[in-house]
């Protein structure tokens, strides 16, 4: 019996290892430790989401000016960076070329005052500027009468649209990289290949910008703006984290997907700026987010809608810089494999 017991133990001990590999145990744990790097990004950046040195304009007689922005500095927690803006006409360009979240124009003749805001660069943080200057504009007995001038379309109510549409064109991204990586060993074997995998991403990126924009555009109606425009962005954005992707699994093999959705999901999408814009979030999020290609995508995609595409310069030069180093990296190990003698 006990023979029996002890074989038994040891086909069954055996069986476990056969089943769960060393190998496997150490993937798991790294699964385990993505899921908590989730948790803790997500719940880290919104769990307490409050204005943070918006960037702000006061319209005010010369001699209140000084005065009035002197004491919106001084707000509990620093919600408002504000600065002096000589007119109106000066306060709306600097709305729609994003340089400033939020203006208020002082009525001189009255205790009335405007609070110009734009809910196309992000509703909550439109919402989160009125909280902030109707509790300041209450203590000085005064009212305030909020004018949206650059709204979100009716279809994007929330200005959500093209946060979603930014992370989809990523999950696409990256899953079509790592189908192509591993559809013949998980780290590319020499140049020829990967310079194939590079061609296929770059097509299936076209595509995906295309379907992408269609989507958001003719068929849901969600998201205004330019249909070429966004198009050439998905596309961008789509080839950036594919590469990214390749590159990452030219260094690492299967690892590599893991580091790729480190970035992109664990990292990039609680920074992006969707729902709640960078001035909202906490200062790792808020300082991480205009650098990864979600953030980038997000904040690019809402200028092409909303701002005439005002702004666009940084996020896109993000982006061609993931793209162009995904496409080094990977083009550069593959290469070195080949000359080492590793080709598979």
């Amino acid at each position: 019996m006990a023979t029996t017991d002890d074989g038994t133990r040891t086909t069954f001990f055996r069986e476990v290892r056969s089943a769960v590999t060393p190998h496997a145990s150490l993937l798991v744990l790294g699964v385990l430790g993505l899921m908590i790097a989730f948790i803790t990004s997500y719940t880290g950046a919104f769990h307490h989401p409050r204005p943070t040195d918006v960037p702000f304009g006061v319209v005010a007689p010369a001699q209140a000016r000084g005065q009035l922005v002197g004491k919106l500095s001084r707000l509990p927690g620093s919600p408002l960076d504000p600065r002096a803006v000589p007119s109106e006409r000066a306060a709306r360009a600097r709305l729609a070329d994003r340089t400033l979240d939020g203006v208020l124009i002082v009525d001189p003749r009255g205790r009335t005052d405007r609070l110009l805001v734009a809910s196309g660069g992000g509703a909550s943080l439109a919402q989160a500027v009125e909280l902030v200057v109707r509790s300041a504009e209450k203590a000085e007995r005064r009212t305030v009468r909020t004018v949206d001038v650059i709204p979100a379309d009716p279809g994007d109510s929330r200005s959500l649209s093209s946060f979603y549409l930014v992370v989809g064109w990523c999950v696409g991204g990256y899953l079509c990289a790592a189908i192509l990586a591993i559809s013949a060993g998980a780290r590319p074997s020499n140049g020829h290949r990967a310079v194939i995998r590079l061609a296929a991403l770059a097509l299936y990126a076209l595509a995906a910008g295309l379907a992408g924009t269609l989507v958001v555009g003719p068929v849901l109606d969600a998201l205004p703006g330019t249909f070429f425009g966004l198009w050439g962005l998905g596309a961008l954005v789509v080839f950036a984290v594919g590469a990214t992707t390749l590159a990452c699994q030219a260094l690492l093999g299967i690892i590599g997907i893991g580091l790729a959705i480190l970035l992109i999901v664990v990292l990039g999408n609680p920074s992006a700026g969707g729902a709640y814009p960078y001035p909202m979030l906490p200062p790792f999020w808020r300082a991480l987010g205009p650098a990864l290609p979600p953030g980038a995508g997000t904040w690019a995609a809402r200028s092409l809608a909303y701002f005439r595409g005002s702004a666009l310069t940084g996020p896109l030069l993000v982006l061609s810089a993931w793209a162009a180093g995904g496409t080094v990296i990977t083009l550069a190990r593959s290469i070195l494999r080949t000359k080492d003698g590793n080709p598979s």
